[in-house]
């Protein structure tokens, strides 16, 4: 293991500290795991090249063997549907081989390949064989591809089409290069997450429309397919528009091997999964049985495509749930017992299973995220890390559950990590403010945080007034009150803990992106508790993203602050650009140049208010980044130059 050494000045001898390079420069990010025939497919995104995303296979709990990449460099599996993306890979199994298509980020462009598996797993060198090179199934330029399907009964990729800001339904040939789309269906503004029962002659999928977001209101549609694959017979099934009186949202309907239909809704205040069928149709009211009700949530909010908190798995559903801020493991059966799997990882998602196989993407306070391989059969598990632990065990902060009373008394949940080498008296704190705002912090090994506690740092990451993972009520808490409730808590949690003698209140930091970086100049306007602030591709004009930001966040605002035509005046009220001569702190900047979602202009003019105010002020720009750096050195530099302007600035 490497470390970077520092001065007894800052640290007590003999505490080796986490360097940037190790925390952020090494490690994948793994993504939607899949079982096919007895393999494991994933996606990892590699931040030591640009951050390009490929695609690696192994077979099913077979750790020993090397993964084979599927997708080898310059491909990148990316998609750009709603800027976020999300889903650039299909999979199906037809007549013993694999067939594969993917979105490549380089042209935008649908291919396909088909692999066929080795008929023996003896070797350590067992591979799929490439039946032909990839052929381009789409044209370039005809609008953007995600989360799409492979519908073997018609020899298609099923997916969605942004295109003239507008979402579509449409569907690619297998068999012809370069084609031009066909449209099955034209959306009133965005779908997501199609899924095709398991005798082929069903389609279903979730819609919303503006202003709402896919968490706040969104409908789970349904058609039947004709003789050629068109959609008849479409209609809702379950869900809400923005307009009704009781809203409720639906995520990730999934289909079991007998017809019923699997969705996750929140009418019930928390995300609980609903069953029908396996006769389906619009004549009637749909019967839906809620068999497994719990305070828990089984979804998450739908900011990218390809997210999967539940899978069938033989005659059962296995099931990722998170109460308290953590998540487990369930295995739901059709009578309406719930059973616990019995694994170590709290911090789980992209859950896939198959008869008794089944993959997540796990990770818990000291061990890194990596694939869990689960028998559900007999409950052994294997889970492989993304990287080895750059770190001590020993010197690892773990994190605790911290709950403390927030906006308008309410309780409030955050993690809390202490310095790592145990500190006496009250210690340097970081507060944490994440992106969303409806997101979550969550609990797994966070090497970011490790950087930071390993250099004597406290750390609280919020999970303020507004976040997801603690039902609907608790998410409703920031409607209309963005720059109220996230700033109130925030400062809040750094109050009960310099009143519980664990920070100093002169070293109070506070960092964020996106939102997060919203609420961090916001607490830095509103507030008194914070000494310096990072903030990366921060929304710090309100006013200006009711115009200028991208189509799938364009009503967002309406929810978090209220209707510009009713409420203008609180966007001026709350956004920092307009409240920036009451920023005394020193501020560091971060911005991707290709950013469409905040501007550069919003963070190069907070930059010059802050200026001429003769606030100390650094700003850092990457041209190749967008919203959410990827890079590797860029990733490396955000964190060790926002370390080097904090000490600079608190004199330690």
């Amino acid at each position: 293991m490497k470390y970077k050494g520092s001065s007894s000045k800052q640290h007590p001898k003999n505490v080796k500290v986490l360097t940037a390079e190790l925390a952020l420069g090494q490690i994948p990010i793994l993504k939607e795991p899949r079982l096919i025939n007895d393999w494991v497919l994933w996606l990892e995104q590699r931040p030591q090249e640009k951050g390009r995303t490929s695609a690696f296979i192994r077979p099913w709990g077979r750790s020993d063997l090397s993964p084979q990449e599927l997708t080898p460099s310059p491909i990148n599996l990316r998609t750009r549907v709603h800027e976020y993306g999300g889903s650039p890979v299909a999979t199906a199994l037809k007549d013993g081989q694999m067939i594969m298509t993917w979105i490549d980020d380089s042209d935008g462009c649908l291919w396909l390949q088909v692999l066929s598996f080795p008929e023996h797993l003896k070797t350590h060198e067992q591979k799929l064989r490439v039946k032909h090179p990839p052929i381009c199934l789409s044209s370039t330029g005809d609008g953007l591809l995600a989360d799409g399907l492979i519908d073997l009964h018609n020899n298609r990729w099923i997916g969605v089409m942004e295109k003239h800001d507008k979402d579509f339904l449409v569907s690619f040939d297998l068999s012809k290069e370069h084609q031009k789309e066909h449209v099955l269906y034209s959306c009133e503004d965005f779908a997501g997450y199609p899924a095709l029962s398991p005798d082929g002659d069903q389609l279903v999928w979730v819609e919303w429309q503006h202003p709402a977001m896919p968490w706040e209101s969104s409908q789970l549609w349904w058609a039947q397919l004709g003789k050629s694959g068109e959609l008849v017979h479409k209609g809702v099934l379950a869900g809400s528009r923005s307009k009704d009186h009781h809203l409720c949202s639906v995520f990730q309907p999934f289909w079991l091997p007998n017809g019923q239909l699997v969705v996750a809704e929140d009418s019930g205040g928390w995300w609980n999964l609903m069953i029908t069928g396996p006769h389906i149709s619009l004549d009637n009211s749909q019967e839906w049985r809620h068999p497994w009700p719990m305070k828990a949530e089984t979804a998450m909010p739908q900011w990218v495509y390809g997210m999967s908190t539940a899978s069938s798995a033989a005659n059962q559903i296995l099931s990722a749930n998170c109460k308290g801020g953590t998540w487990r493991l369930n295995l739901l059966h059709p009578e309406g017992l719930i059973s616990d799997v019995e694994q170590p990882f709290d911090d789980l998602a992209y859950v896939q299973s198959e008869l008794d196989h089944a993959v997540v993407i796990a990770s818990n306070p000291s061990q890194c995220t990596g694939l869990l391989e689960i028998d559900l059969k007999d409950g052994n598990w294997m889970h492989t890390p993304s990287s080895q632990l750059p770190i001590d065990k020993d010197q690892i902060s773990i994190a605790e559950p911290f709950w403390f009373e927030g906006y308008r008394g309410e309780q409030t949940h955050a993690w809390y990590y202490p310095p790592s080498h145990g500190q006496l008296g009250p210690a340097p704190l970081l507060v944490k403010s994440h992106s969303g705002p409806t997101a979550m912090t969550r609990r797994g090994l966070n090497l970011e945080v490790q950087f930071w506690t390993s250099r004597g740092w406290g750390v609280v990451d919020v999970n303020y007034g507004g976040s997801t993972g603690f039902g609907r009520q608790y998410m409703e808490r920031i409607k209309y009150s963005w720059g109220e409730v996230d700033v109130f808590d925030c400062a809040a949690a750094a109050k009960a803990l310099i009143d519980a003698g664990k920070a100093n209140e002169k070293l109070i930091a506070i960092e964020g992106g996106s939102a997060g970086g919203f609420s961090t100049l916001a607490c830095l306007c509103f507030t008194d508790v914070f000494r310096v602030g990072a903030c990366r591709y921060a929304v710090s004009d309100l006013t200006s993203m009711t115009t200028d930001t991208h189509r799938f966040e364009a009503g967002y605002l309406d929810y978090l602050v209220g209707p510009w035509s009713e409420k203008h005046h609180l966007y001026e009220r709350r956004s920092p650009l307009m409240n920036a001569s009451r920023i005394t702190c020193p501020v560091i900047f971060f911005q991707g140049l290709k950013d469409k979602v905040v501007l550069p202009e919003q963070t190069e003019a907070m930059a010059a208010a802050l200026r001429k105010n003769n606030v100390p002020v650094e700003v850092h720009t990457f041209p190749e980044e967008g919203h959410g750096f990827r890079d590797k050195q860029v990733k490396v530099k955000v964190l060790e130059d926002s370390e080097k302007f904090f000490r600079k600035h608190l004199c330690i």
